[in-house]
C-alpha cells in the first residue's frame, strides 16, 4: 500500500485526467478501500483542490477553484508545456511574452535533467519565424532568472556601432516590444538606469550577489529607452497634427508624442539611419519640420536626389550590331 503522501499525489494526478472517477476505480488505482478514498479526497479539499462530487455515479473529479493549485504533470506533458512556453515567449501572442518566461523559469527549474535535453533538443531542431532580432532562449532565461532572485549581472554588450564593453547591472524586468527584447536595468558603473537589447547581450556565468531592488522607473522612461535610446541617430519632430491623433497612430515602442497646442505635438524617435527615420515620418502623410539633429536636416537633399533618380527614364539599350 502506498504511504498517504505518495496516495494523495497519485489520486490528485488521476482526478486531473479529463474524465470522471467513481469511488471504486480510484480505489482500485490506489490499491485501498472506498472510504480511505473519501478520507483522502477531503484531504485534498482541506489542501485547497476543488474535487467535485459527480451525481449518479457516486464518483469524483477535479473542479476549477477561485485559485490556482499545484498542477501534476507526466514526463510528456511537462515537455509540451516547456515548448509552448518557449514558443510564447518568443511574442507570438502580444501580452504574455513577460508571462511566458516567467513561468518557463518556474518549469525549468524543477524539470529533471533529462526532461531539459528534450526540451532543448526539440527546441534545436523545430524552426520558429521571427521578425526581430533573433535572442537565443538560453540568454532569455539567464536574464529573467537573474531578474526573478534579485542576483547582480555581468554581460558583454555590443553597441550598435559594434563596440563591446563588459557591463555590471542590478537586472529589473524584461520587456518585449513585439520585436524585440529588452533588459531594464540599473547600471553600476554608470549609476543610472539603462536599457540594453538582448540580442547584443551575453551574459557571463555565474551571476553576481544579490542586491535590494531599488525604486523603479516609470513606463515613460522604459519606453523611451526602448524606443529611441538605442539607435544611432536620435531625432525630433513637429507634426501638424494633434497629439492624439499621432499617439493612435504610433506605439509607444517607436517613439514619445507630446503636445505642443491643439493643432501640433512634437513626436521623438529613433533608428539607426536617416533615411529611416526620414521615410517613416513622410509616410505619416501630414506636414512635419525636423527640431534636430541638424545631420537628419543636411541629409534631405541627399534622399530627394536619389528619389528624383529613381523616375529619370533609362537610356535605350539599343539595337545589337550585327
Amino acid at each position: 500500500m502506498l504511504e498517504t503522501s505518495a496516495r494523495l499525489l497519485k489520486l490528485l494526478s488521476l482526478l486531473q485526467s479529463p474524465r470522471d472517477w467513481s469511488g471504486t476505480a480510484l480505489a482500485e488505482q490506489l490499491g485501498v478501500g472506498v472510504r480511505t478514498v473519501r478520507r483522502d479526497v477531503e484531504k485534498l479539499r482541506n489542501l485547497g483542490y476543488p474535487v467535485d462530487a459527480v451525481p449518479g455515479v457516486a464518483g469524483y473529479r477535479l473542479g476549477a477553484g477561485a485559485a490556482l493549485p499545484p498542477l501534476l504533470l507526466d514526463d510528456d506533458e511537462a515537455v509540451a508545456v516547456a515548448i509552448g512556453l518557449r514558443a510564447a515567449a518568443t511574442g507570438s501572442v502580444a501580452g504574455i511574452e513577460e508571462s511566458s518566461v516567467r513561468a518557463l523559469t518556474k518549469l525549468e527549474k524543477v524539470l529533471p535533467s533529462r526532461l531539459r535535453h528534450r526540451v532543448r533538443l526539440l527546441q534545436s531542431v523545430a524552426v520558429t519565424p521571427t521578425f526581430g532580432a533573433a535572442v537565443s532562449p538560453d540568454v532569455v532565461m539567464a536574464v529573467a532568472t537573474a531578474c526573478r532572485d534579485h542576483q547582480r549581472l555581468r554581460f558583454d554588450y555590443r553597441s550598435h556601432d559594434g563596440t563591446s564593453t563588459v557591463r555590471t547591472t542590478e537586472p529589473h524586468r524584461l520587456v518585449h516590444t513585439g520585436r524585440r527584447w529588452y533588459l531594464v536595468a540599473w547600471d553600476l558603473d554608470r549609476d543610472d538606469w539603462r536599457t540594453f537589447r538582448l540580442d547584443r547581450l551575453e551574459p557571463r556565468i555565474p551571476t553576481g550577489p544579490r542586491f535590494t531592488p531599488r525604486e523603479a522607473p516609470d513606463l515613460a522612461s522604459t519606453t523611451r529607452g526602448v524606443a529611441w535610446g538605442g539607435y544611432r541617430h536620435q531625432a525630433r519632430f513637429v507634426l501638424q497634427a494633434p497629439a492624439a491623433v499621432i499617439a493612435d497612430r504610433i506605439a509607444p515602442t517607436i517613439g514619445s508624442v507630446e503636445a505642443i497646442d491643439d493643432t501640433s505635438c512634437l513626436f521623438t524617435t529613433g533608428a539607426n539611419n536617416l533615411d529611416e527615420l526620414l521615410l517613416h515620418v513622410g509616410l505619416l502623410g501630414i506636414g512635419f519640420r525636423i527640431e534636430s539633429p541638424q545631420e537628419l536636416i543636411d541629409h534631405i537633399p541627399v534622399l530627394m536626389a536619389r528619389l528624383s533618380a529613381a523616375t529619370t527614364p533609362a537610356e535605350p539599350t539599343g539595337s545589337p550590331t550585327e
